[in-house]
């Protein structure tokens, strides 16, 4: 993963904080999938969005049947939301 390889190139004082963020993310969606604020303005339904705080990401993702489906990790400095 790109943000994943670019993090630990470039946060050499907190190299692991990418990959907890996202192991957080996993666990809290596994026991609370939903969490996130639900998203308006997407062609999918039902949409959410988690932030993870400590690395300035957003994971947008659905609950379905199945489980937790992620659609899409985006930094917050983006200003738009990705189109989904």
């Amino acid at each position: 993963m790109k943000a994943a390889d670019w993090w630990q190139a470039n946060r050499s004082k907190a190299p692991q904080a990418f990959e907890e963020a996202i192991e957080n993310a996993f666990d809290l969606l596994s026991f609370q999938p939903n969490v996130g604020v639900k998203v308006s303005g997407t062609r999918l339904t039902g949409v959410r969005r988690l932030h993870l705080i400590p690395i300035h990401y957003y994971f947008y993702y659905r609950v379905s049947d199945s489980g937790v489906e992620i659609l899409s990790l985006w930094h917050t400095s983006r200003g738009s939301q990705p189109k989904l």
